[in-house]
């Protein structure tokens, strides 16, 4: 068994709709790619064959790793979500030690990580160091530059 993994509803309806779009769009467009690798002759010494064979096994590698990942999705109860410390969809506003540069981020799970969007996984370094923390604490957090201190500031959903 894989271990589980949290998302919000938006997030493990994108994850399907990618899985439903490579079962469907992506194993017929491989499909007609061998298919016409196939009519061009001697697959032998055929590239675009060998190319598309690889194609294919690469789709279903994917296939497979995104239904592992949905056999064992969640979907988290926003409205459960206890804000007296860090946890998965906090939404936690952090002030960096060093410059006082103050930052939010809600903490999501690796798939639905996006920076732009102030969206980081609980698997990186910051949602690491922040998880558990509470209003007030500060998180150590060992970045490639060096160690940084966050302070958590507020804590909400």
């Amino acid at each position: 068994m894989g271990k589980i993994s949290y998302y919000t509803e938006e997030g493990l309806n994108k994850l399907k709709a990618d899985l439903n779009d490579m079962k469907t769009k992506g194993r017929t467009d491989i499909a007609r790619q061998i298919a016409e690798a196939r009519d061009k002759g001697d697959l032998s010494e055929n590239a675009e064959y060998d190319a598309a064979k690889d194609a294919q096994g690469m789709l279903e590698m994917k296939i497979a790793k995104l239904e592992e990942i949905l056999s064992n999705a969640r979907v988290i109860d926003e409205s459960s979500i206890d804000t007296s410390q860090v946890a998965v969809l906090s939404t936690v506003r952090i002030k960096n030690r060093r410059n006082g540069a103050e930052l939010s981020y809600t903490l999501v799970s690796e798939e639905e990580a996006d920076l732009k969007q102030g969206k980081i996984s609980v698997g990186s370094p910051i949602g690491k160091g922040l998880l558990g923390k509470k209003v007030g604490e500060v998180a150590t957090i060992q970045v490639p530059a060096g160690m940084m201190e966050f302070e958590v500031l507020d804590i909400t959903r």
